[in-house]
């Protein structure tokens, strides 16, 4: 796809032993979809009677057959291009539906919401294969972005002072928000001159995740690369590892710290408890430190904890290697962002396939806890109203609570702030308005999607080479990961990582954060990160029933553009999103001494 290339294969598929094992295609997909787009052209003609004429009459009933033809090879085309089925061997995603999605009548399933948007995509589709034209997105839009280069791994001088006392921390959260956590603490630790034991992970019944940090991160590593900026120990010592850590005042929960608290308040606050007990115990440390009024040196070791620090143990990078192998066809190190990421388990020699291939990582936030919170509407009816507050009695309480305090906005004012969650089928419209072809091989990372394979539907019709870690890889290769929702995070935020192309739906969402943000620090300008406005494209969709695609194509792809501008962090920024300042980076290669 970076060039015109020879015949594609349609699928991805792999078995345990070769990367080869069959993709059964999802029934129902070819009655539903078929049916919603040519029954308006079957439609004509149904219940039509067709009479043999008198001989004068030839040249009517010959014209007549003639136009009956026509449609029939029209219909056809039709059929091949909305119904994935074709593709006999097209990878599908391994989407069991929910308990709570199931059914298989067709009144079950989800619906189109841009029924003529997603037509008009399929035949610009079709003519961009004719043309084998290539998108320009495979590239950064903005060559200025190579001159950012990473360097907040260079050494800090530090005074030699005695530590303070030991800052415990129990991060909760997933993979990525205790990544945050993490980081936020060896800034802390920093800040307070004390010293940092290996965090500790919270076990929570939503990850149901046992992992700790060196299930999932090289400890050594990241002790090594903090020494000079840190003290860093894997225990307690003996005579604080028996502390009631609530009854001496030591125990310190979210509650007790804003959100995004500043450094006064840690001095303030903090400082007198290590002094007293010798020992601070942060549990939960959910974004409990801020992003501005923080010296520069701390902004700089938050960096170097993120992008440098924090290896991925091998068990992780080694499947991971795996993965991204399958999904490119070819082996050997590509780039900076490949090797940080996937460390020594890129092998040294490369072996190129005829036509290695590129792909696009894919992060939909369209999980049914996203879906259910955000009080939006998607087309459903009253099955899926019905559903998503039977969700929120369950999971979300304290949300119904809230509402009836207050008059929460309408779906349709929530759709147009842009509080909405991308549907795979905006997803679809937005990645072939920018002209990715039908051939784009799609690494779709994140949970199981809300409504299953029929809400799937429009986006595997139209990219039918779609895939997950669970298409790429066996259960026996899975199985070390299978109850380890953190580990198995972490294996798409490699994929997602090393992707020639990310695109997010969803820029609130901590997992798209961090890797835009690995990407941003290490791509060399050379990792571009789509990150399409949702309110912007809300207004574009609300004119899908009258707008042209040419126009509609115009639009999202300036949304698209502006968004990948080369901007510096603007204040209040996640650093982890937005590592583009000169606390984490360097422009022109200078260093930068601050």
């Amino acid at each position: 796809m970076g060039g015109k290339q020879g015949p594609r294969p349609n699928s991805l598929s792999f078995d345990a032993s070769s990367g080869l094992k069959d993709h059964v295609l999802v029934k129902g997909f070819k009655n539903d979809y078929y049916a919603k787009f040519s029954a308006a052209g079957k439609g004509a003609y149904a219940g039509k009677r067709h009479v043999w004429w008198p001989r004068r009459h030839v040249r009517s009933v010959v014209l007549t057959f003639s136009l009956l033809g026509f449609f029939f090879l029209l219909d056809s085309f039709m059929y091949s291009y909305f119904d994935p089925t074709f593709l006999k061997n097209g990878p599908t995603p391994a989407y069991a539906p929910r308990d709570l999605n199931a059914g298989n009548d067709a009144n079950d399933r989800e619906p189109v919401m841009y029924s003529q948007l997603v037509q008009m995509a399929s035949f610009s589709l079709a003519k961009r294969d004719q043309e084998r034209n290539v998108t320009e997105f495979w590239k950064e839009t903005h060559p200025e972005a190579s001159t950012w280069k990473p360097c907040a791994d260079k050494n800090q001088k530090r005074d030699a002072k005695n530590t303070t006392g030991f800052i415990l921390v129990s991060a909760n959260g997933g993979l990525n928000q205790q990544r945050v956590a993490v980081c936020n603490a060896v800034a802390v630790a920093s800040l307070l001159n004390a010293t940092l034991v290996i965090p500790r992970f919270l076990y929570s019944n939503v990850w149901k995740d046992p992992s700790q940090f060196s299930d999932i991160y090289q400890e050594e590593i990241f002790m090594n690369m903090l020494k000079d900026d840190v003290d860093i120990v894997k225990e307690l010592p003996p005579h604080l590892r028996s502390t009631d850590f609530e009854a001496v005042g030591s125990l310190v929960t979210d509650a007790d710290l804003s959100k995004e608290a500043t450094p006064d308040e840690y001095i303030r606050n903090i400082s007198p408890i290590l002094s007293r007990n010798g020992v601070v115990h942060f549990l939960g440390f959910g974004n409990r430190l801020g992003f501005e009024s923080l010296p520069s040196r701390l902004q700089k070791l938050r960096c170097k904890c993120n992008f440098h620090a924090l290896k991925f143990v091998p068990k992780i990078q080694k499947l991971a290697a795996l993965l991204v192998k399958r999904i490119t066809k070819y082996e050997g190190s590509r780039s900076l962002l490949d090797r940080q990421l996937l460390g020594s388990f890129i092998p040294t020699e490369r072996i190129e396939a005829a036509n290695p291939s590129k792909y696009l990582a894919l992060h939909l936030r369209f999980e049914v806890d996203m879906v259910a919170y955000s009080m939006c509407d998607f087309g459903g009816g009253d099955r899926e109203r019905t559903q998503l507050q039977a969700y929120r009695e369950e999971h979300f309480p304290l949300l119904l609570e809230r509402l009836k305090k207050a008059k929460p906005p309408s779906p349709e004012e929530l759709r147009k702030m842009g509080r909405c969650p991308l549907t795979p089928e905006e997803a679809a419209l937005v990645l072939a308005s920018l002209g990715f072809d039908r051939g784009t091989y799609i690494y779709l990372a994140g949970s199981q999607i809300y409504g299953g394979e029929s809400r799937m539907l429009p986006l595997v019709s139209l990219y039918p080479n779609l895939v997950t870690k669970e298409d790429l890889l066996s259960p026996t290769e899975l199985e070390p990961f299978r109850n380890f929702s953190s580990q198995l995070a972490a294996l798409d935020f490699v994929a997602c990582g090393v992707s020639d192309v990310f695109a997010i739906t969803d820029s609130g969402s901590q997992l798209s954060s961090l890797v835009s943000g690995y990407r941003t620090y290490y791509g060399g300008g050379d990792a571009p990160t789509l990150r399409p406005s949702k309110k912007r494209l809300a207004a574009i969709l609300q004119e899908n029933s009258t707008i042209s695609w040419p126009s509609f194509e115009k639009r999202v792809r300036k949304m698209i553009e502006e968004g990948q501008r080369v901007r510096l962090r603007r204040p209040g920024r996640s650093i982890y999103r937005q590592p583009r300042c000169l606390d984490c980076m360097c422009s022109d290669g200078s260093i930068v001494n601050q």
